[in-house]
């Protein structure tokens, strides 16, 4: 039996399961006790945020069953002729429901002449009928539609949010992650949840494969009931993402004003075909854990606190005990607030570098300051 790729497998089937969307389910579940329900929906958001999950769940806590929900992928089905065989079809009452649902994916691929025939549908749509309309592109849609529907905004996966979705689902499947390797794999999710559980796929099914201890392939019931620990080492070279010790020569090499060390180690990730933004992105975490190490010691000393608890989460003991040796051994405050501005301007530049490592160079001569000495 072939098994369901995780994203699939532990996609919300209730509105108790849907994460990070308060905001959204809130509203329609109060709209469904009050029989407030609205004929149509525009659901906005990034990609892996819930939107087609919540549509579906927002159509079975109406009452309709199967054969009276229809999912149309606009990206395959973006003509008139598609959208007037849709349109046709809403004439039709329902086969066993109050309501007919029509939930149409990346709806901002449409065409213009088949907008313009949704529109007449949306305009006077018959009383059984729902429209839940997804798109990641809202500018793309026109205002005549827009106007027309109840719009919701899906929020990105918070990192902490995300890295508690992939610790549970990580556990359900038989593996433990350590401290770290949550958090790496919630960056490199940036805000899916499906792209974070397409990721956490990968390192589980190599594990699984690799790991004899464990007995049976990913999916199927374990003998054992130990959980088999995934390190952040281990997801690093799954996933391809960069090492801890990049990461690490590049703050090292701020806190020493070595700037040689510090373009060594950009190119050290340049030469092994890692994402710049991903590298940068790691970076700036790190070096804001340094600031927080600075300015609020006594919050991370304290094992009670929340902060601390954070920290932990997001670094193993190493890296904290390297950041907190790093701290102490910057006497001429490298590691401070002006540092990781400029690194956080930079980044917003790196999208558009043709040269992907330009950004993070350049950010490494500002903070040392070796344009100023050239000038």
């Amino acid at each position: 039996m072939e098994h369901l790729a995780l994203y699939r497998k532990y996609r919300p089937k209730t509105f108790a399961e849907v994460l990070g969307q308060d905001h959204i389910v809130k509203v329609l579940e109060n709209s469904i006790e009050t029989n407030k329900v609205s004929h149509a929906y525009l659901f906005v958001g990034s990609r892996g945020t819930g939107k087609t999950s919540v549509a579906r769940i927002f159509a079975t806590n109406i009452g309709v069953n199967l054969n009276d929900l229809y999912e149309i992928d606009a990206a395959s089905n973006r003509g008139i002729e598609d959208i007037k065989l849709l349109c046709d079809g809403t004439r039709v009452l329902p086969f066993d429901s109050k309501y007919k649902v029509y939930i149409i994916d990346e709806v901002h691929m449409l065409s213009k002449d088949a907008w313009g025939a949704l529109l007449k549908t949306l305009e006077e749509p018959p009383k059984h009928v729902i429209f839940i309309l997804a798109t990641t592109e809202l500018h793309k849609v026109p205002e005549t539609i827009i106007s027309r529907c109840q719009v919701f905004t899906f929020k990105k996966a918070s990192n902490t949010i995300c890295k508690k979705m992939l610790i549970d689902v990580a556990l359900s499947e038989g593996f433990e992650l350590d401290a770290g390797s949550a958090e790496l794999l919630a960056i490199l999710a940036d805000g899916s949840f499906r792209d974070g559980l397409s990721e956490l796929q990968k390192v589980l099914n190599f594990s699984g494969r690799t790991h004899p201890a464990l007995g049976s392939p990913l999916g199927k019931r374990r003998v054992e009931k130990r959980s088999f620990k995934i390190s952040r080492e281990d997801v690093e070279k799954i996933t391809g993402a960069p090492k801890t010790t990049l990461v690490n020569d590049f703050i090292y090499a701020i806190a020493e004003k070595n700037i040689e060390k510090g373009m060594q180690a950009v190119q050290n990730a340049s030469e092994a075909n890692l994402d710049m933004k991903l590298y940068f992105k790691l970076i700036i975490q790190k070096f804001r854990m340094a600031i927080i190490l600075r300015y609020a010691p006594r919050l991370i000393s304290n094992p009670s606190t929340t902060l601390r608890a954070s920290m932990a989460g997001d670094l193993s003991e190493a890296d904290l005990e390297f950041l907190q040796t790093l701290v102490k051994q910057d006497k001429e405050g490298m590691l401070r607030s002006p540092a990781l501005v400029i690194l956080l301007e930079m980044y917003q530049n790196i999208d558009n570098a043709f040269i992907t490592e330009l950004p993070l160079e350049l950010a490494l001569v500002k903070i040392i300051g070796q344009d100023e000495q050239t000038t």
